[in-house]
């Protein structure tokens, strides 16, 4: 079998709001063969970005596009062609936007394997732990303590039994800050895990020390990127000062990356992004490093379905995953974008049993909102 051709597709709803809601716009991923076989995978980085790293031209041995890297290869190949991008982009890439989108052909590689395998990926993974994950609903933290009082308790009721709501306000007003945290936790009940992800807000160490302190009394299953992800000394003070679990990782990638998060951040929950990472490969790799150290990896996952199923695959294939996030966003390319969407069921989500990712694409929504 040979790689014949990669499409990097845009999708863009008609209006982008100025906030932390990757569910706006997405870049999709296939990768076709010559024996029919299409894998589907997901770029969550800037979509527009991320495309040209995969469509562009060649300029030397060590600067190339990866649709170039691949035309003509084996896609059952993945680990040498997982080096073979890693190379050939070492001029630009070896992080950031050039792993970004080598975890989209990542995945779509898996797919194409798993299919023509009659497989589905996690089988290619080593197999299940588990045929389910418990989901965590993630949502952006509401602007007031009222609204997020009323959305802990309706995401409740849906059957979820832990919820995070992240970034919004969080970090412009302390008192507010431990208002809506007091919200959350009244609206969510005693028996709900509720997890708080900040989004940098709060910009010293010794500011989200003192945070910490102050909602402590609500119990936070964790706190998630308080600092700014390159202030590792910052996490480790955090880290050593409190008993709550700090989170971090979704804007990290590949192993050595993680290796520094864990080693001098003190992280005690590693977050990789299986479409940001490194892809499948890169991050099974990742959550083995965690579990020698004793860490859990729960990925993060927010954009669309395709990112769901591939976190799905990967998180019931290591020992060492929570949760399943759950992006909650009313987006119809979080909602609509493949024709059998994920149900909640007893607070849990089922891996696909079918060959390869699982899960089809709907070819009206992606007509809709594609780039043309």
């Amino acid at each position: 079998m040979k790689i014949t051709d990669v499409k990097a597709t845009i999708l863009k709803l008609p209006v982008i709001r100025e906030i932390a809601d990757s569910t706006q716009d997405a870049l999709v991923v296939q990768i076709f063969t010559d024996e029919g076989y299409v894998g589907l995978g997901e770029v969550d980085s800037s979509p527009y970005i991320a495309k040209a790293v995969i469509d562009a031209p060649r300029s030397h041995s060590l600067c190339c596009g990866l649709r170039e890297l691949l035309i003509g290869e084996d896609p059952f190949k993945i680990d040498y062609l997982w080096e073979k991008m890693y190379e050939g982009t070492i001029f630009f890439g070896r992080r950031g936007v050039a792993i970004n989108a080598i975890s989209g052909i990542d995945i779509a590689l898996h797919d194409i394997k798993g299919q023509a395998l009659g497989v589905p990926i996690y089988t290619l993974l080593g197999g299940p732990y588990q045929d389910s994950m418990r989901a965590y609903a993630s949502s952006l933290m509401p602007d007031t303590v009222e609204e997020c009082y009323n959305h802990a308790a309706e995401l409740a009721q849906q059957g979820f039994s832990a919820i995070k709501f992240g970034w919004g306000p969080l970090g412009q007003n302390p008192a507010l800050d431990v208002a809506l945290v007091k919200a959350m936790r009244k609206g969510a009940g005693e028996n709900v895990d509720i997890l708080l992800d900040v989004g940098f807000g709060w910009k010293r160490s010794d500011h989200a020390i003192e945070m910490t302190k102050r909602i402590a009394e609500y119990r936070p299953f964790w706190i998630e990127e308080p600092l700014f992800p390159d202030d590792l000394d910052g996490y480790a003070r955090l880290a050593d000062s409190t008993e709550i679990r700090i989170a971090a990782g979704e804007e990290d990638c590949t192993r050595y990356g993680f290796r520094e998060l864990i080693e001098r951040g003190k992280v005690d929950v590693i977050q990789p992004d299986v479409t940001r990472a490194g892809g499948l490969s890169e991050v099974k790799k990742i959550a083995a490093m965690a579990q020698q150290k004793g860490l859990p990896c729960v990925t993060h996952v927010w954009s669309t379905s395709i990112i769901q199923a591939a976190s799905l695959h990967l998180n019931v294939s290591i020992p060492n995953s929570l949760f399943l996030e759950f992006c909650v966003r009313e987006s119809p390319l979080n909602k609509d974008l493949i024709t059998n969407p994920f149900k909640l069921e007893d607070g849990r989500i089922r891996v696909p049993q079918e060959p390869g990712l699982g899960v089809k694409l709907n070819m009206e929504i992606l007509e809709k909102y594609a780039l043309r």
